[in-house]
This record gives C-alpha cells, sequence and structure tokens, in this order.
C-alpha cells in the first residue's frame, strides 16, 4: 500500500483548480518522465522545472533602456491614443513617461475599457516587458507585466519562464504548479545528515520551492545546490530501485553451472579464428559467474563488429555441458536469424541442436518447435521476444542471453527471470554506452567490455559529401561494383511521420534501378519478413549488389563483403546510431568506406557529429560525444523503450552523483535490505515520488 502521506500527490491534476481535462492532457505534455497510460497526478507537476530565468530587476528609465532588453520602468501614464474607428488592424498606444524620457506602450486588439482601467491617466505603474526602438522612438509592445506602482511587490524579480506547449499558456501552469507546491506535504528526511551537510543542501522541500521562485539568477542553473539536491534524490531513487532488482534477481537461487569444457573445446575448434584477448577475458569473467551459486547478471558491450556472438556461444555451451537450455533473444527477426545462421553449424559441429522460433513460425512447424523446447531437445533456442511468451514452456532453461539490451528495460529482463528455474542472464549490446549511462540504466548488472576489433579488420575511410554531389556518387558506386563490391544504400526513418521514409527509400531504389537495372534491392520495415529476408539473402549471395534500405539493416546484420555504406541525410541521425550503420561494412578484410551525405546547410551539433565520425571509430568515444550533444534519454532510445529517463538529473551534468547515490544505495540495502529503519521507510516514500513503485512491491514479494 502507497503511504497516506503521499495521497495529496498522488491526486489526480483535475483535483486542482483551473485544471480540467483539456488542461491535464495539454500539461502531460510538458511534464519530464514517462506519463503516458496513466492520468496526470498533482506530484508530476513538481518535477516541471523551468529552463531559464528572466531577470526584471533591470530599470535603467527609458532613455537609457537598450533594443531588445527586457526591463521594468517605473511610469506615469500621459494620455491613451485608442486605433480610428473602423480601422481595428492599427494598434492602441498607451504613451507614458519618466524623468528621461517619454514610451509607446503598444497593444494590438485590445479592449479600451480593460486599458483604461490598468492605465489610467496620470497613474504611476511599473511596467516590464522587450524594448523596441523605431526611428529613435522607444516602444514596448503588450508588455509581460503592469502594476499599480503601490502594487510593486506583486511584480517578480526574477521569473522563471517553463516549457510550454500549443493551448497552454504560462499563467495557468504558473497556478497549476503553485497549487501543487501547496499541495506538498511535510516529508521525512531520506538523505543520510552527515551526506546533506557536507552537501550544504536544503531540504527536499526548500530546493523544490526555489526552483520555483528563485531569489537569484543562479537559482535556475542545474549546478546549483537546489537542482543538485533534487537531481541526487532522482538518481538515488533509481540506484536504490535497480540495487533492489539486483538484490531480488541474485536472491532467486541461483545454481553453479559448471562443465568439462569438451563442448566449448570443439565450438573452438570450428571457429576459422582465434579470440581476441578481450574476448577471452568476457569468457572467463562470464564462466567465472556461471559456476558461482548465486544468479549471473551481466552485461556485454562490444562496439560493431567485436564478437559478442561468439562470447554467448561460449556461454552457451557451458549451459549445455551442465545439462540446461541455453535461449538467445534479439530484438529484430532479421536478427534472430542471424544469429541462428552463425550459430547453428557451430552447434552441430559439438554435437548439439539448435531452433529458431519468431512470430513467423505458424500452425504445426510452431507446434512442432514448441515441443522440442518442453521436452529439452533442443540445446539452443534463438528467436524474438516471441520466446518468452506465455505459450514457450523450457525443460530446463539454464541461461538466458539477450541482445540489444536498451531495447528491453528492466521489467522484461524481471519476466526473462520468472521462465525457468531463475536462469543465468547475460544481456549483450553494440550501442556502446558511456561508463554514467551504464550504471544509471544497468546498475543492477555487472558489466563486460569487449574493446578490440577482430584480426584481419580494416579500418573504415569515412568521408561528408553534400547532397549536390550526388552524381559524382553514384559514378564512384558504379566503378566500385564493376569491381566486384557490394554497397548500402541508407535513407533515414524519419520519427514523425512513417509515410515519409518509405516515399524516400522508395524514390531512391527507384532512381538508382535506372541506373543499376536488377543489381539494386530494397529493403524496409513496412516490408514482410519474409520479403525482408528475401532481400538480405539476394544481397548476401550477390544477386543484388545495391541494398537500399532505412534503419532496419541498423543491428547485426552481417555481409561481410559489402565494402560501401552510403548514409543519406547523415545530418537526421544521432551519433550513435550513424556509428552503428557504420559498422555494417568493414566486416572483411577489404577496405572499406561511409560516405555520409548531408543536406547543408548544417546546425552546430549535425556539423560536430559528421566530425566527430570522422575522427575516431572507437564506439566508446563516439557515446561520450553523443551524451554531450544529445544527453541521457535519447541516447538509450528510452523515449521508445520504457528505460527510465530522468526527469530532473542531467547526466552530463551530474554524473558525479550518479556514482554517490550507486554506492549509497548498496550502503543502504547492505545495513536495511527490507527498508525496515526509520530512514528506510523515508527511502520507499522517495522510490514511490519518483516513479519507482515496482521496487517497493519487490520488497513485498520478498
Amino acid at each position: 500500500m502507497r503511504p497516506s502521506l503521499l495521497d495529496p500527490l498522488f491526486a489526480p491534476a483535475t483535483a486542482l483548480d483551473g485544471v480540467g481535462a483539456k488542461v491535464a492532457d495539454l500539461l502531460s505534455n510538458i511534464v519530464p518522465g514517462d506519463v503516458a497510460g496513466r492520468d496526470l497526478r498533482v506530484g508530476d507537476l513538481l518535477f516541471v522545472l523551468p529552463h531559464s530565468l528572466i531577470d526584471r530587476r533591470n530599470r535603467p528609465g527609458i532613455a537609457l533602456a537598450p533594443e531588445g532588453a527586457i526591463v521594468t520602468l517605473d511610469l506615469t501614464v500621459g494620455r491613451h491614443h485608442p486605433a480610428p474607428p473602423g480601422r481595428k488592424n492599427l494598434p492602441y498606444r498607451v504613451f507614458a513617461f519618466d524623468e528621461t524620457g517619454e514610451i509607446a506602450l503598444t497593444f494590438f486588439h485590445a479592449r479600451a475599457p480593460w486599458l483604461e482601467n490598468v492605465l489610467p491617466e496620470g497613474g504611476r505603474v511599473l511596467v516590464s516587458g522587450r524594448m523596441e526602438w523605431f526611428n529613435g522612438r522607444p516602444s514596448m509592445v503588450h508588455p509581460d507585466f503592469i502594476v499599480p506602482a503601490d502594487e510593486a511587490d506583486s511584480l517578480p524579480s526574477l521569473e522563471p519562464v517553463y516549457p510550454l506547449t500549443a493551448g497552454l499558456s504560462s499563467k495557468v501552469l504558473r497556478r497549476a504548479l503553485g497549487q501543487a507546491l501547496d499541495r506538498l506535504p511535510t516529508l521525512p528526511e531520506w538523505q543520510d545528515d552527515g551526506f546533506l551537510t557536507r552537501s550544504r543542501w536544503p531540504s527536499f522541500a526548500e530546493a523544490l520551492r526555489r526552483l520555483h521562485a528563485p531569489e537569484e539568477p543562479e537559482d535556475g542553473e542545474p549546478e546549483n545546490p537546489f537542482w543538485r539536491r533534487i537531481a541526487y534524490d532522482e538518481l538515488l531513487a533509481g540506484q536504490l530501485s535497480l540495487a533492489l532488482v539486483r538484490a531480488r534477481v541474485k536472491r532467486l537461487s541461483g545454481r553453479p553451472l559448471t562443465g568439462d569444457g569438451q563442448i566449448e573445446a570443439k565450438i573452438r575448434a570450428a571457429l576459422p579464428y582465434r579470440l581476441t584477448q578481450s574476448q577471452e577475458q568476457a569468457v572467463r569473467e562470464i564462466h567465472d559467474d556461471l559456476g558461482a551459486p548465486e544468479r549471473m547478471v551481466r552485461l556485454l558491450q562490444g562496439d560493431v563488429g567485436a564478437g559478442k556472438t561468439v562470447v554467448a556461444l561460449l556461454a552457451m555451451a557451458r549451459a549445455a555441458e551442465a545439462g540446461g537450455q541455453a535461449a538467445l533473444m534479439a530484438p529484430t527477426e532479421i536478427l534472430a536469424r542471424q544469429h541462428f545462421s552463425t550459430i547453428q553449424p557451430l552447434a552441430e559441429a559439438a554435437g548439439l541442436s539448435a531452433t529458431v522460433l519468431t512470430g513467423r513460425e505458424k500452425g504445426k512447424e510452431r507446434e512442432r518447435i514448441l515441443a522440442e523446447i518442453a521436452s529439452g531437445a533442443v540445446d539452443f533456442i534463438i528467436g524474438t521476444h516471441a520466446l518468452f511468451q506465455e505459450t514457450v514452456q523450457f525443460r530446463d532453461l539454464a541461461l538466458a542471453v539477450v541482445d540489444e539490451q536498451h531495447r528491453f528495460g528492466v521489467h522484461q529482463r524481471l519476466a526473462i527471470t520468472a521462465k525457468g528455474n531463475a536462469p543465468d542472464m547475460l544481456v549483450m549490446t553494440a550501442t556502446p554506452i558511456p561508463r554514467t549511462l551504464v550504471l544509471s540504466a544497468f546498475g543492477d548488472m555487472d558489466v563486460s567490455r569487449l574493446t578490440e576489433k577482430p584480426a584481419g579488420r580494416q579500418p573504415i575511410r569515412t568521408v561528408t559529401l553534400p547532397m549536390e554531389r550526388l552524381g559524382e556518387l553514384v559514378e564512384r558506386i558504379r566503378k566500385a561494383l564493376a569491381e566486384g563490391q557490394k554497397a548500402y544504400w541508407i535513407c533515414p526513418l524519419v520519427e514523425e511521420s512513417d509515410e515519409v521514409p518509405l516515399t524516400s527509400a522508395e524514390d531512391r531504389f527507384a532512381a538508382l534501378q535506372k541506373v543499376f537495372g536488377a543489381a539494386v534491392g530494397l529493403v524496409h520495415g513496412r516490408m514482410k519478413a519474409a520479403q525482408k529476408d528475401e532481400a538480405m539473402r539476394a544481397f548476401k549471395a550477390g544477386e543484388t549488389r545495391i541494398l537500399v534500405g532505412t534503419t532496419v539493416v541498423e543491428v547485426g546484420v552481417d555481409v561481410s563483403d559489402a565494402t560501401i555504406i552510403v548514409i543519406e541525410h547523415a545530418e537526421r541521425f544521432g551519433l550513435a546510431q550513424l556509428h552503428q550503420l557504420r559498422g555494417r561494412v568493414g566486416r572483411g578484410a577489404q577496405a572499406s568506406s561511409c560516405v555520409l551525405l548531408y543536406k547543408g546547410p548544417l546546425g552546430q551539433t549535425a556539423t560536430r557529429r559528421l566530425e566527430v565520425l570522422r575522427e575516431t571509430e572507437d564506439g566508446f568515444v563516439i557515446a561520450e560525444e553523443d551524451l554531450k550533444l544529445r544527453g541521457e534519454g535519447d541516447l538509450l532510445g528510452t523515449k521508445q523503450s520504457g528505460t527510465p529517463g530522468f526527469r530532473v538529473a542531467r547526466i552530463e551534468i551530474h554524473a558525479d552523483l550518479l556514482q554517490a547515490a550507486r554506492d549509497d544505495a548498496r550502503l543502504i540495502l547492505s545495513r536495511d535490505p527490507e527498508l525496515e529503519t526509520a530512514r528506510g521507510e523515508a527511502l520507499r516514500l522517495l522510490l514511490y515520488l519518483f516513479g519507482r513503485d515496482e521496487a517497493v512491491r519487490l520488497l513485498r514479494a520478498g
């Protein structure tokens, strides 16, 4: 049960004065974090923080007020100058003065009675707004504030500026925020007293109030103590939640997976190459985990083409040696089938059987595969998330491998945990994740990193090219094809509209077909699975030499003799995605190139992105740069995946707090694993406040 102390914050936002269903919908658009699928709550509004401040303390006098500056003027109202009758398109002007000069306060479509009331002739008023000068004459169009001189205190000296959305006025938002703050109950302190004193941080309530009612210009900066306090609260809630998941997962009785190494030896003997040092290191770490009585929960990070699948296969071999089954889950059907084509021959060489299960297997064939999985007739099962639906029963699932971890949140990890007798878990990602983000999103895991590329891989030459030189590029590709090379041509997938990118991929396909005829293939997300597979097969077999596609070829697609990738409208892609796409080439022994085709003029961020790609192929360096350019929510794909993005914390600014929060969370749970002490009870409130209710449920579930 949620503590009743929090009820005022968990009430629907429509309980506030002036907030009906329509306004609540508008507010949902600007509330940070994920409120999709549920009613907006009063407490959600607390974390709508100002993005900037307007300083209204600047009072230079009319004559000294610079163009474009926001100023506050102490004025005496002179005369009203309404628009002539029948000329409503002309403004209504009110002339006012101070000891330095006269100014025209200008209003369009204004009601005369209202203006006569707020700006009475001869009256003294304070007016605040943006200064404009026309032909040497000062003017202020629609001042932001007009207050009588004797009510000067009601004019904010520092005005917070909030994010808005079409249809939502700042006045309505401010009123709702004020009411939400008034409903904030007196909460017990959940932070350690000594830590608070050393950090010189205020209480949670004081920090929130100061962010919404700043007293100094720097109060609005994410580096200030008020913002840092709330950011740390959020990071601690996240780390505590992950630590509770970890404790729960570990507590589920694991079992040591040990073997004689014979199956592993046969697989190694069938490999056409030797493992790199970092692959060997990762295999050792995984085998150590598997051999321990606690469950393994390990993240395997490897850059594009670093050889994660082989490491996973050797872990799966250990599960088979211990008499259990291993499952590998991939985010897409293309990837699942590709993993299957890599793993099946190696499994057979070791005397094991492998099967593939995706949404495509139907009817009798599906029943046969399900029966084989349930009976234990197959050792390795490769598939999409269909593997963890209710209908799939394993005989003895000992190891679950999840590929492209960022597509699956903590909830999905717990769902996998429920399959089999709490299987060991290895999760892999080819998206190099900065260290700070590994902590924030995967704090419940141990981490192995693959830092080398397999032997014989050539560096990829990356060039940028404006769209105006498209003709030259097509000529260059014509020569490359004549030399027996293959090329990908990627068109952007625009999130806002699924209609746009397909047209562009199909248009590019049609244009290239005119030049290269039947040598051009097409693959995109709207095609049926069988069509996609056929397009990939034809490209792999060399029946087509250019594959035009959208980002469905982003992850894991492996055609070792493809040596050129063209990324059209490269300025539209994020750095991590560009890096992933570039990794589709350079997978064989031939030199490869990546052409970033862009449409100018480029903004600062897009220019920097393309520069970074030209400068380095190191995915971890690229990930750190991407974090600086984009922030953590986009980087993990959390806007789609349900991994929690942060409401207040800015990972690129508050990274130092993240490590402290992780250490703090582990210390708290080592001393108070059920959160039963006074501080533990207060921390439960913190978990609810930041939407980590599932962690509290884990406590209750034991």
